[in-house]
């Protein structure tokens, strides 16, 4: 340890002036450039500087001559086309919604009650009976009829007849029944007569004589 270094290894040297020379702060022979290393991120960039002024505006340049414009002639109307084939009807359009019913209007006051007609003279005694009663073909309207007079009433009825409801479903088969038991025997019947006898059958041709045998040994 010297006045001049801090430590014996050389690796801090007091930068103070000092007289006496410190052999071990004396730097080296400069080394070989290292690699280049990574390239580091990109810094954020800085503010947006101010806007300069606006320039003058430049003289503006002189209109050149206007053209002379041209006439087109008129052509000839042409001749009108034939009338275009009548399309079809489009289909109706759908029926809108029915509307929504309107508020029931306010009831009116009730009129005044008339007065009471005078009493009617008093009607002829009457009777009501009860005539024919006919069963009118299905379908047909019922009817009354009055076939006595308007004091003696005979009121005679036509009622249609009813239609005929569906055929009803074919109910199950029902169990089979006891078997009877065997009836007698009955008796026997008449013997019939005896048949005629058959005619008798032709005689047939005799056949022909037969080859004669070969003679014996």
């Amino acid at each position: 340890m010297n006045n001049c270094c801090s430590n014996n290894d050389n690796s801090s040297c007091n930068t103070r002036p000092c007289p006496i020379i410190c052999t071990k702060c004396v730097p080296g022979p400069m080394g070989p450039t290292g690699p280049q290393g990574v390239q580091g991120l990109q810094g954020v960039p800085g503010p947006q500087g101010i806007q300069g002024p606006t320039g003058p505006t430049g003289p503006t340049g002189s209109q050149g001559p206007q053209g002379i414009p041209g006439i087109g002639l008129v052509g000839p109307t042409g001749a009108t086309g034939p009338t275009g084939v009548t399309g079809a009807t489009g289909p109706a359009g759908v029926t809108g919604a029915t509307g929504a019913t309107g508020p029931t209007g306010v009831t009116g006051p009730t009129g005044a009650t008339g007065a009471t007609g005078p009493t009617g003279p008093t009607g002829l005694a009457s009777t009501i009976a009860v005539g024919t009663t006919t069963t009118g073909a299905p379908g047909s309207i019922a009817s009354v009829s009055n076939s006595g007079t308007l004091e003696n009433a005979v009121f005679d009825f036509v009622v249609p007849q009813g239609i005929t409801g569906p055929t009803g479903v074919t109910g199950a088969t029902g169990p089979a029944g006891v078997t009877g038991a065997t009836g007698a025997t009955g008796p026997t019947g008449v013997t019939g007569p005896t048949g005629a006898t058959g005619a008798t059958g032709a005689t047939g041709a005799t056949g022909a004589p037969g080859a004669d045998g070969a003679a014996g040994a």
